[in-house]
């Protein structure tokens, strides 16, 4: 089970950079934009932000939130950074084995009594021993194919299964609302079946409809009744299932079913961390030449984790990820997208 102990965040982050000797997050330097990049300040402690100006953004710890988590920001939709919109995290599963393991929920073995695994920046592949976290990568820019990227590696410190994994992501000058993430292992990890990277935190944006190839998919008829506190069972679908492209890429896509987030009615003792009052988006997967095992997976909540309360509307997507057989290098790209997912379905099929 996740441990987003969101409301501690603040004071959990303080303390830890207390005792490395530095103050909170917020008095690390700012980042640097750079055309339409945003990228960590150089040569001094800085805040771990990478992304499009105009579009997402990602971080690390000791941004707020829990450890061994991407954050991920969307500013573009009125919700202003620091506020996280979602969460990417590993997942990899050793072979011949079906137990994950879990980067925000491990404990850290290079940081004692630390929740987490430790997550640190570079800007090339070869970083598979520590660095100073304080000093982010910048990122490399540089052409791609004809069109200005911004690409860094991203390395946890091993799993508590033997995994040893990291991932590469680029961004893309001319699509500012997503960005491709390619998953790697390095020297020493077990050999994997899987290394799957979800997106965790549905239930901010309050995800509820899945959109496929031959219609909807809520999910309050997929766990129709469900009350309790814990996650549901994944529900699963196959690429199949999914709507495509004209080049035969797979789309698994999510939208919330609220089209106004101020008229939520939040259940008396509610966070305040989950309260999402931005513009609505489409969030999404891509996956180009699909393995034909890999799934779209999903599974609920009723109630916001590590609480009581209620989710406004019933019960929502909280994971969100494609599962798909392990190959070094595989490339995926997630997304966060201001448009209606009828606006978005119409422009992959155009």
């Amino acid at each position: 089970m996740r441990q987003f102990l969101l409301s501690l965040f603040l004071l959990v982050i303080s303390l830890s950079y207390a005792r490395q000797g530095l103050s909170e997050w917020t008095q690390l330097a700012p980042p640097d934009t750079v055309g339409v990049w945003i990228r960590p300040a150089g040569g001094k402690p800085a805040m771990p932000v990478w992304g499009h100006v105009n579009g997402i953004i990602v971080g690390l710890a000791p941004l707020p939130g829990p450890r061994g988590l991407i954050r991920i920001y969307t500013p573009y939709l009125e919700y202003g950074f620091a506020e996280v919109m979602n969460f990417i995290a590993f997942e990899p599963i050793p072979k011949g084995r079906e137990d994950r393991g879990f980067s925000e929920l491990e404990m850290s073995s290079l940081d004692k009594g630390e929740r987490g695994k430790r997550f640190w920046s570079s800007d090339d592949s070869t970083a598979v021993l520590p660095l100073d976290g304080a000093y982010p990568a910048r990122g490399v820019v540089e052409k791609t194919d004809g069109e200005e990227t911004l690409t860094l590696y991203l390395f946890s410190e091993p799993f508590d299964n033997g995994a040893k994994v990291y991932v590469r992501l680029r961004f893309f000058e001319s699509r500012p609302y997503e960005f491709e993430i390619t998953t790697y292992t390095y020297k020493g990890s077990v050999d994997l079946d899987y290394f799957i990277t979800t997106a965790t935190m549905g239930n901010k944006a309050r995800l509820r409809t899945l959109f496929l190839k031959e219609g909807e998919r809520s999910s309050l008829k997929l766990w129709p009744g469900y009350k309790d506190i814990h996650f549901t069972p994944h529900a699963c679908f196959s690429q199949k299932d999914m709507i495509r492209d004209k080049k035969g890429s797979v789309y698994f896509i999510a939208a919330p079913n609220e089209k106004d987030y101020s008229k939520a009615v939040y259940a008396p003792g509610t966070d305040s961390h989950w309260k999402y009052w931005g513009k609505p988006a489409t969030q999404y997967w891509i996956k180009e030449n699909p393995h034909e095992k890999m799934n779209g997976l999903v599974n609920g909540r009723f109630t916001y984790w590590a609480s009581g309360a209620p989710i406004p509307g019933g019960i929502a997507f909280e994971n969100f990820e494609l599962k798909s057989p392990f190959r070094n290098g595989e490339r995926f790209i997630f997304g966060i997208i201001p448009l209606s997912p009828q606006q978005f379905i119409h422009r992959i099929k155009k």
